[in-house]
């Protein structure tokens, strides 16, 4: 795995009105990135929470970035905004997400196979750090809901 000590800076346009009522835009970037893991064998990922309320948040996963099995603990959208990344169901069903592709993670109360696959597999893939951008909610609304909920 790659360096992990900082995150790709991520920079942003900040449309804003100043003192005078004016229309300004400046070039920021986002910060603080803090580091963590989604389980105990995985991979460090840089993560962003946007809102300060976990529903939404930006994470980086490093070239490298690797996820062992593990359930998406809170229902969520998944939307690649940079790179790519991938995820392996228990079946063996194997999906890359590349950049404006997303996902919905609703594989909760998985259970165990003999092997001790549960949930599912995850890494980044390719040569660019992964960008996504993370919605959930922190209800039980979509946990446990089947294909087609959303249609």
């Amino acid at each position: 795995m790659t360096d992990t000590n900082s995150p790709t800076v991520l920079p942003y346009w900040h449309l804003w009105t100043d003192d005078g009522g004016v229309s300004r835009q400046t070039l920021c970037s986002m910060a603080p990135w803090t580091l963590g893991v989604l389980g105990p064998n995985d991979s460090p990922q840089w993560n962003l929470d946007l809102f300060k309320d976990g529903n939404s948040f930006l994470t980086q996963l490093p070239v490298g970035w690797t996820a062992d099995w593990h359930e998406n603990h809170i229902p969520k959208w998944i939307y690649v905004l940079r790179g790519s990344w991938s995820v392996e169901s228990m079946d063996g069903q194997k999906q890359i997400f590349g950049p404006g592709e997303f996902s919905f993670g609703g594989d909760q109360q998985c259970l165990a196979t003999a092997s001790g696959a549960k949930g599912h597999l995850s890494a980044q893939v390719g040569a660019e750090p992964c960008l996504q951008l993370i919605i959930q909610r922190n209800d039980e609304l979509w946990r446990g809901v089947r294909p087609g909920f959303f249609s």
